[in-house]
């Protein structure tokens, strides 16, 4: 019963068995962060899966499909991540403020709570890095 109680306050226990985890839980955001936005670069470029509002895309839909895509791929594999996760939170805050605000100010309305999200966790990835599971780390190690 005391092990639940330190549980639900925070103890140390809990923080020390979860503590260990951090890194390999952050090589895990950067590599799911990449898959969702590598898959808006595919569909937007490729046109798959074949999405109504991705049929006939502007100029501006394609660079920032262009971008996902390559971007998306480097932070899967952690190349360049810091740069890399900078760039497309900047991308992702303009989407938010080209595509979605002026639709409307609460992004639950907009529909531009992914691009929030996504935002920021770029921008954790950017002060962070790629993980100790990146390309980054195993290029460094080589040095």
């Amino acid at each position: 019963m005391l092990q639940i109680a330190a549980i639900a306050t925070g103890g140390n226990d809990m923080d020390q068995m979860l503590s260990k985890w951090q890194p390999t839980a952050l090589s895990l955001l950067r590599f799911i962060i990449g898959l969702l936005l590598f898959q808006y670069g595919v569909a937007k470029i490729f046109k798959f899966p074949a999405l109504p509002y991705f049929a006939n895309p502007p100029p501006l839909i394609m660079t920032a499909g262009a971008m996902e895509l390559v971007l998306g791929a480097l932070l899967m594999v952690g190349l360049f991540t810091r740069p890399v996760a900078f760039i497309l939170a900047g991308e992702m805050a303009f989407a938010y403020f080209i595509g979605h605000f002026p639709k409307g100010a609460l992004p639950l309305i907009n529909g531009g709570t992914a691009a929030i999200a996504f935002c920021f966790a770029c921008l954790y990835l950017a002060t962070s890095g790629g993980g100790p599971l990146s390309l980054d780390k195993m290029l460094r190690n080589k040095d």
